[in-house]
């Protein structure tokens, strides 16, 4: 195999990661019940509850896919990756976002970074970082399922690019004497009806005549995957490791960023 050369600066400088010494990277995927991040040239090295401890007593900085508590974040993110990051290098970081609020998502997350000194934050829907760790042919239309803690999307991509997408404030941690898997595979079902009758383009029915992604922590739930089966009659595919699917398809990309021009450079 010939090598590929870069004639231009920077991206010369590039070595395979962990061997970069010239940059360094996360993949970051911050929920309302775990926060998990990938460093690059190590894998998921943090995989843990999202909370803080303020007072003495546990607060969830991230609700329903929302950033509640901007300052609780960047210090839990500071106390759980400051220390991982060579000096002085300025790591690029990738972050999950929903897809629906995933501006105001996006804008306190780039805040929350900011004690990391980043060099870059670039953001990506979860679904899309789902359907590339699960290795989906972005070229036909692709529906995501992603059912959290406390939060569930149905998201259709084509092209890779999000092109309609529905949620529901229920997930697993609400699954208790009054919601059960059945309702919450009932919510997804209507979401799915709801785009189906609403898209006016082939999209949605190609992509339901092919296979729905299943992930997230709700994923890992036979009870839930059989409520999903038994109502939506089409066919399923859940991810593997379905809970750490986002934040490796985050790591996909970035390992893709770790090249391009507008990366290179310390």
């Amino acid at each position: 195999m010939t090598p590929v050369r870069h004639p231009h600066g920077a991206s010369a400088r590039h070595r395979p990661w962990p061997l970069c010494r010239h940059c360094c990277g996360i993949a970051l995927d911050m929920g309302s019940a775990r926060t998990r991040a990938w460093i690059a040239g190590r894998g998921v090295i943090v995989d843990v509850p999202t909370r803080t401890f303020p007072g003495g007593g546990a607060v969830h900085p991230v609700q329903r896919g929302t950033i509640i508590d901007t300052p609780g974040c960047a210090r839990m993110l500071q106390r759980l990756l400051a220390d991982q990051l060579p000096r002085p290098a300025r790591p690029v970081i990738i972050v999950t976002a929903p897809v629906l609020d995933g501006l105001a998502y996006r804008t306190e997350a780039r805040t929350a970074l900011e004690p990391l000194r980043p060099r870059s934050v670039l953001t990506v829907p979860s679904a899309r970082g789902i359907a590339l760790a699960a290795g989906a042919d972005l070229t036909r239309p692709v529906l995501v399922v992603d059912i959290g803690a406390h939060l569930t999307e149905v998201v259709l991509l084509g092209d890779g690019d999000v092109t309609d997408a529905r949620r529901t404030a229920l997930g697993t941690g609400d699954l208790d004497g009054t919601t059960t898997p059945g309702q919450l595979a009932e919510a997804v079902a209507g979401m799915l009806t709801a785009m189906l009758r609403q898209d006016h383009t082939p999209l949605t029915t190609d992509a339901l005549c092919r296979e729905i992604l299943v992930a997230g922590g709700g994923a890992l739930r036979p009870d839930i995957v059989y409520q999903l089966t038994a109502r939506l009659q089409v066919p399923l595919r859940v991810v593997p490791a379905p809970h750490t699917a986002a934040v490796r398809g985050a790591a996909k990309l970035l390992q893709a960023a770790h090249t391009h021009p507008s990366t290179s450079g310390v």
